[in-house]
This record gives structure tokens, C-alpha cells and sequence, in this order.
């Protein structure tokens, strides 16, 4: 801490070997070894030959040149003699601790301190609470300037901050045992009707989520049938439209929709519709022919091309088909999308909770 010092005084080699002495017997109080200490330094005596000579550790020195400074900023501010006296104590760690206060503040926390009977640890509680109090714009409702209140203030903000009643109540105690106005005390006291209440119970976070792609938003698309199946069939499909955001469908009542996840392949299709078929039905040859089939077809696409396969007819029947050059029959649509169905090893599990061994 830096201190506003009167004018240095040159000392003599005579009067340096008197401080010395003087502090190597330790005469006077801790008040007088802080000023010698002071004084000695500011002569160009540095701490570890002060220690040498006197044996006061040179954390010690620091601590009672500091509490020195404090001690005479409460003589300035006309502190009364019973007060002096009380911290020549010897409580100088006590006043070390008022350092970080302005003046008046010091008189003002060093009253309360002998007031309640704190040893250092509540000095600098004090010390600390009246420092942030003075940060603030101005005085929160019901609480004063006083030292006091601004302890007290601590203790009913961090008190409002607890879950547990026993931790309420402790603070609340604590704050009670500093608070200096009336206002203050009824502040704190209004906790304790909070206390007395029957808690309420909070109600539960929405459960809210996001859709944070487009494949989490099912597309929803009709069903033209199962094969075997014929043209005709697909005259009555309907065009389904989705209403942003969330992809609204409305259909009638005869339709039949399926959902699949919203791939790229099917948004940009203009016609899809959903066939049901087996592997036996594919033009290719797959490992379980009679395993259940969703295939995705958009009626809109009806030129050949030989990189896909086709929705054709023959006999009349609806048949898969891929062609290796510009076929002559009437291609019906682009297969665009072959699903088969979920493999599931044990439906069970999936309704119930997961278990763990230890």
C-alpha cells in the first residue's frame, strides 16, 4: 500500500543506531517499530539489514509499516484515545487489514471492529465487504452506508443465493449480528418469512429442441400400392404439398403416406410416390428375394438415361427395369431410392431402460 508520507527525514549515523537499537529491544508498541521501520527504510536501509541487526522478519517489517500508516490515518480523522489505545492492543494484523479502505472508512470499520470483538479473519471480512458496498452506484434498498449495513448487505445477498435452509439461516444469523439500521434488519428479517413458507416447487424446463437438419424432418409421401400393380393404379396418386416449417401434410381421407427421412434425392424429386415390392421384383438379383421392399419413384422423370433404373410395363403390370440404350416402351418414372426395412435383433429392448453391470 502506498501512503501519502511527510517529508523524509535525513537521519544521522547516531539516530539510525538509536531506531536500531530501539527495535532490536523492542521498545515502545508495534506503532513506534512500524515508524522506525519506515524511517530507516527511507534512508536507504533495506529490510534484510534491518532483520540482521533487529531480527524482525521482513514480513513483519511490511505488516507493521502498513498497520503504522493506518493507525495514523485514524488519529487524522480525530479518533477518539479509547479507540488508539485498543489497537496498540497489540492488533496490528487487524489494522493491516483496513488498508485497502479509504480514511474515513478505516475510523468508521475500526469502530465496528472493536464494537463486535473480530479478530483478523473479521477485519477482513469488514474490510472487503465495505470495499465492494462503496463499488456499487448506490446503496441497495433498506441498506445504509454504515460499515454494518454493508456487511450485512453481504450476508442477505449470499443468504438469497442458498438452497438449503440451514445455510439460510446461518447467513441470516450473520446478518442480523452486523446489521446497523432498522431498514437493514427488516430486509434481512424478510428472508426468515421466506424460510417460514412452504417452498414451492419450480415448474420444469420446456422441452424444447431444435430440428438442426433437413434429414430430422420426415418427408411424407404417398403410397401408390403393392406390386403386383398396373398403370392405372398410378393415375390416383396424389401430389402431396408440405407446409413450412414442419413439413404439414394434408391428405384424404382414401390415401395412404409413408415417411422417410428428407434425403436430397427426394426433396428435388417432382412426383415421388412409394411402391411396396420384394427383392424378387427388383431387375437385379438381391440376397433375400422375399424380403419387404420401399421403393421411391418420381412419376415426373420419363426420359431413359443409363444410369438409372426405370418403372416400366409389360402385360400391363408394373415392372423395374433398366435399359442400355433409348427402350421403346413408355417409361413411367425414375427409381430413385430402394429402402429395406430396419433390422431389429431384440424389439424388446427397445422399451426398455438400459442396464448396466458394475
Amino acid at each position: 500500500m502506498t501512503e501519502n508520507n511527510n517529508l523524509q527525514q535525513n537521519l544521522t549515523a547516531a539516530e539510525k543506531e538509536e531506531i536500531i537499537r530501539s527495535l532490536l529491544h523492542k521498545e515502545g508498541c508495534w506503532v513506534d517499530w512500524g515508524k522506525g521501520c519506515q524511517k530507516l527504510h527511507d534512508n536507504g536501509v533495506s529490510n534484510q539489514e534491518i532483520f540482521e541487526q533487529t531480527g524482525l522478519q521482513n514480513s513483519h517489517q511490511n505488516l507493521v509499516i502498513v498497520a503504522s500508516k493506518v493507525f495514523e490515518s485514524l488519529r487524522q480523522q480525530e479518533a477518539g484515545e479509547d479507540l488508539l489505545e485498543y489497537y496498540r492492543g497489540p492488533r496490528s494484523d487487524v489494522l493491516y487489514e483496513l488498508r485497502i479502505l479509504n480514511h474515513q472508512e478505516r475510523l468508521s470499520a475500526a469502530k465496528l471492529i472493536r464494537e463486535k470483538c473480530l479478530d483478523v479473519d473479521g477485519a477482513k471480512e469488514i474490510a472487503k465487504a465495505m470495499k465492494e458496498f462503496s463499488h456499487l452506484s448506490q446503496p441497495p434498498s433498506g441498506f445504509t452506508l454504515n460499515p454494518g449495513d454493508a456487511v450485512a448487505y453481504q450476508y442477505w445477498k449470499n443468504a438469497r443465493q442458498k438452497k438449503t435452509l440451514a445455510d439460510k439461516a446461518r447467513l441470516i444469523a450473520e446478518g442480523l449480528k452486523y446489521a446497523q439500521s432498522a431498514t437493514a434488519r427488516q430486509q434481512i428479517e424478510s428472508l426468515l418469512t421466506d424460510i417460514a413458507q412452504t417452498p414451492q416447487q419450480n415448474a420444469p424446463l420446456l422441452p424444447m429442441y431444435r430440428l438442426e437438419s433437413d434429414e430430422e424432418l420426415p418427408c411424407i409421401l404417398p403410397v401408390a400400392g403393392r406390386f403386383p400393380l398396373r398403370v392405372r393404379d398410378l393415375d390416383h396418386v396424389p401430389i402431396l404439398d408440405a407446409i413450412e416449417p414442419f413439413g404439414v401434410v394434408e391428405v384424404q381421407n382414401s390415401v395412404s403416406v409413408v415417411t422417410i427421412p428428407s434425403w436430397q434425392v427426394i426433396l428435388k424429386a417432382k412426383k415421388p410416390v412409394v411402391i411396396f415390392c420384394q427383392g424378387k421384383d427388383l431387375p437385379k438379383e438381391t440376397q433375400n428375394k422375399s424380403e419387404e421392399l420401399l421403393i421411391v419413384v418420381d412419376l415426373a422423370v420419363t426420359e431413359w438415361n443409363a444410369n438409372h433404373y426405370f418403372l416400366t410395363q409389360e402385360d400391363d403390370n408394373l415392372i423395374f427395369k433398366w435399359f442400355n440404350s433409348s427402350p421403346q416402351q413408355q417409361i413411367l418414372g425414375q427409381l430413385l431410392v430402394i429402402l429395406r426395412p430396419k433390422k431389429i435383433l431384440d424389439e424388446g429392448n427397445l422399451t426398455q431402460p438400459w442396464q448396466m453391470d458394475d
